[in-house]
């Protein structure tokens, strides 16, 4: 299945990213800083803030990272780390606690 339909049901032809690990880490990731108010959601182009999604979105990443520990390999591993360390500490801002 190559393609995507919008809700008008015309075809959409934007390319869609190759299917891999690292990019769905960074569509999760992508989610998260949505949930965060720190990029526009992209269904409305709005910032919102949602910070029990944007930690959940962290906990499934945590959860990942658990999981496939011994099977990533060196980019991927420092990728989903990365990507944990920055969501963290955008949430610790964002929610004000220490």
């Amino acid at each position: 299945m190559t393609e995507n339909h919008s809700t008008g049901g015309a075809p959409n032809t934007t390319p869609l990213p190759e299917v891999s690990f690292s990019t769905f880490i960074l569509s999760l990731a992508s989610s998260a800083l949505a949930q965060l108010g720190e990029v526009p959601l992209p269904e409305s182009g709005r910032l919102e803030k949602n910070l029990t999604l944007a930690k959940h979105g962290i906990d499934v990443l945590e959860m990942l990272r658990r999981k496939t520990e011994s099977n990533l390999d060196e980019q991927e591993r420092r990728l989903l780390e990365g990507v944990l360390y920055e969501l963290r500490l955008k949430y610790v801002i964002q929610s004000g606690k220490p």
